[in-house]
């Protein structure tokens, strides 16, 4: 092999390399466009919603192949709000999330799942001290590109046991759980790639 052509053999690889558009791209949730929420039964016979003000996180979405997408979320467990400060300080005490002694949430999706009506992110959801997977199906909405970055739209909901967390605390009345076990969670996030540098 002569000099010239063990120097392509060298170079080329590097340059398709850089040439290849990225696959991965970073979406940062725009807080002020979504929602991390949860409804549950109280009494057997109301649904009591509430949700996390606080929050961030990102996706990284895999263009060649949406299967090994993730993400990355942090919630502040002391944000919850249920629309009443006395059950919300209940919900903050040792009794359901302890949120002095275990501050975040947290959630690390580590793939999807393509299912029949859409996908499923698969991860690590962290609450207290117990680590469960989880499997939350969602619908897409984009990316498209608004204003130089591109935005995409992602909404899903799944229902976890509140005591497979250790949020054990229930109360009786006439034989009914004040509180429900289950738990639905209502996640609505709107995501943005990194703004274009001037």
């Amino acid at each position: 092999m002569n000099r010239v052509s063990a120097a392509a053999a060298l170079v080329l690889p590097l340059l398709l390399t850089a040439a290849a558009p990225d696959t991965v791209q970073r979406f940062d949730i725009d807080r002020s466009h979504s929602r991390v929420g949860f409804a549950v039964r109280h009494m057997g016979v109301a649904t009591v919603r509430g949700e996390f003000r606080e929050f961030e996180g990102h996706l990284l979405l895999n263009t060649a192949d949406i299967t090994q997408s993730t993400a990355h979320v942090v919630i502040q467990t002391a944000s919850i709000d249920t629309g009443n400060e006395r059950r919300d300080n209940h919900l903050r005490s040792d009794d359901f999330f302890n949120a002095e002694r275990f501050p975040t949430i947290t959630f690390e999706g580590r793939r999807v799942e393509q299912i029949d009506d859409g996908y499923a992110l698969v991860g690590d959801l962290t609450i207290r001290d117990v680590t469960q997977e989880v499997r939350i199906p969602f619908e897409l909405n984009g990316p498209v590109t608004l204003g130089g970055r591109q935005r995409l739209g992602a909404e899903g909901e799944l229902k976890v046991n509140r005591k497979d967390f250790n949020l054990l605390w229930n109360n009786m009345v006439e034989g009914v759980s004040v509180v429900s076990d289950d738990v639905r969670i209502e996640l609505a996030i709107e995501a943005a790639t990194p703004r274009p540098q001037e």
